[in-house]
């Protein structure tokens, strides 16, 4: 069974019990074992009970929570398939629309690739039925690898993007839904008329989503300019105005790309606009759309300046290193970010991405960070003995040209080690990162209580015996193979360089089984 049609609403209270695993912090993942979870009719963790069994549960924690024991459902993680409980992931870049062109390309770069595969397609789902078939997948199709929340561009078209929303809603998936704005550098046929129709085309989904989700529980709307390059300076400031009266979130993309970088300064002289600089960053800031509530997407070549400013207005970074190496934009500098104090989630970016699963998301985040580590010098050593050895061997010259080797490679302050990106750091990005983007921290993320049950039911499969599954017992197989003597943190290293949507058993939104794999 795929994601239900419509999504299991939560009758009773229930009990999820075994072994749970989550991001504590950034660095470090919480492993909990035999423990009992008791998440209520709200979908809201009400308790926590380790070393505990079921039999306590059921004559202790239930008349505690004043529960009736034939009025809870209980889920276990079962040991011998090596299953464990795991925070839902979240998505916070992604077109869905552009789901039927994952992992077409060609030998396009960005801006390429947007006139020959990208607008063409956004633009033939103004039709309800095409669009009905895309959504309904894309949104099926995260749900299985584990994405209980997603940050989706939809169209310019409101009927669609209206669309969208609904699906989600009935689907279960929590999802930021926004109207895409442009009003230049894209096709006649594919583009806003003019500002002004843009904005209140915004406005006519806004009002809509609103009245589909009021609380914006599962549903929340976020306004959405697709990048400057398509954006007139009108249209921007506009938006910028509709994020400071409503206090929605926005989403847009910047520095994914060189050329569109050089594009963006030259259509957007800083004296023409009234800007502080002439950076990409600070058009944006000019028009009022860097909030603490806007997610940009890839951010691959941002200057410190750039940085300084995003810092100051509390904005975010959504890294997509799987589109980012697709189209040969760049390796974003993830730790730099980091270490500026950026909060960073990761995007599938489809279809730059060529991924639905924010888990290879995360597996290509650890690599790009490996990549990004090649450009970096190694740590400099501290014996001095050995730098005095080494001062007395090389010329002046010489050591003039490896130092200005040293200080380009390490241009960012970040030596070789600490430019990777380590399991625990990407799973957190996948994760508790992620919900500092979309405005849930401390809602989702992780398992504490008072936090929501947004959850993932993780089988890696029964451990391997002589070279055979045992027990012979026939299940689908993933790419993880358990032999039985790995710890639990080598089993999660496993999964996220080797997992998929296979061990993706079960899926949980707010308490709402949402989808289930057999």
């Amino acid at each position: 069974m795929g994601s239900q049609e419509q999504a299991t609403l939560v009758t009773q209270n229930q009990l999820f019990y075994g072994t749970f695993i989550y991001p504590k912090t950034r660095t470090d993942l919480e492993y909990l074992y035999n423990t009992a979870m008791a998440v209520d009719q709200n979908g809201t963790i009400v308790a926590i009970e380790r070393d505990y069994d079921l039999s306590q549960a059921t004559s202790t924690l239930f008349p505690r929570l004043g529960w009736a024991p034939n009025s809870v459902t209980i889920h276990s993680s079962s040991a011998s398939h090596n299953q464990f409980f795991f925070p839902g992931f979240i998505d916070t870049h992604l077109h869905a629309p552009q789901y039927p062109n994952v992992g077409i390309f060609g030998k396009s770069t960005l801006l390429d690739w947007l006139e020959t595969y990208t607008f063409p397609l956004e633009a033939s789902l103004s039709d309800p039925a095409k669009a009905r078939t895309v959504y309904n997948r894309v949104i099926r199709k995260t749900l299985s690898h584990g994405t209980t929340c997603a940050a989706y561009y939809a169209t310019k078209d409101v009927t669609t993007t209206n669309l969208l929303a609904d699906l989600c809603l009935r689907a279960g998936q929590r999802a930021l839904v926004g109207r895409v704005c442009m009003d230049q550098l894209s096709p006649k046929y594919y583009r806003d008329a003019s500002a002004a129709d843009s904005v209140a085309a915004t406005r006519e989904s806004i009002t809509y989503i609103h009245s589909i989700d009021p609380t914006g529980a599962i549903v929340r709307p976020v306004i959405t300019p697709r990048f400057a390059p398509s954006c007139s300076a009108p249209l921007m400031a506009e938006l910028g105005k509709l994020a400071a009266e409503t206090g929605l979130p926005v989403q847009t993309h910047i520095s994914e790309n060189e050329g569109e970088i050089a594009m963006v300064k030259e259509m957007f002289p800083a004296k023409k606009i009234g800007a502080k600089g002439d950076t990409y960053t600070h058009v944006y800031d000019t028009f009022g759309l860097l909030t603490d509530k806007t997610i940009l997407a890839h951010g691959v070549h941002l200057s410190e300046e750039e940085v300084e400013i995003i810092k100051a207005r509390g904005s975010k970074v959504s890294h997509c290193p799987c589109s980012n190496s697709a189209l040969t934009s760049g390796a974003a500098r993830v730790r730099w970010l980091l270490e500026r104090g950026i909060e960073v989630g990761l995007g599938t970016d489809m279809s730059g991405g060529y991924s639905p699963s924010v888990l290879e998301v995360a597996r290509q985040a650890a690599l790009v960070s490996r990549h990004v580590a090649m450009g970096c010098a190694p740590a400099k050593k501290e014996s001095k003995a050995e730098g005095e050895s080494k001062s007395e061997k090389e010329s002046k010259a010489e050591k003039e040209s490896k130092a200005d080797k040293e200080s380009k490679a390490n241009k960012d302050g970040i030596d070789r080690e600490r430019a990777k990106l380590t399991v625990e750091e990407v799973l957190y990005l996948a994760t508790k990162g992620g919900a500092e983007l979309v405005g849930m921290k401390g809602k989702v993320g992780g398992f504490e209580v008072g936090m929501e049950w947004d959850a993932q039911l993780i089988g890696l499969g029964r451990d391997v015996v002589d070279g055979e599954y045992e027990g012979e017992e026939k299940e689908e197989e993933g790419n993880v193979d358990v032999f039985g003597w790995e710890s639990w943190p080598n089993k999660v290293a496993k999964w996220l360089y080797n997992g998929d949507d296979r061990n993706t058993r079960k899926v949980w939104v707010k308490g709402r089984l949402v989808h289930e794999r057999q």
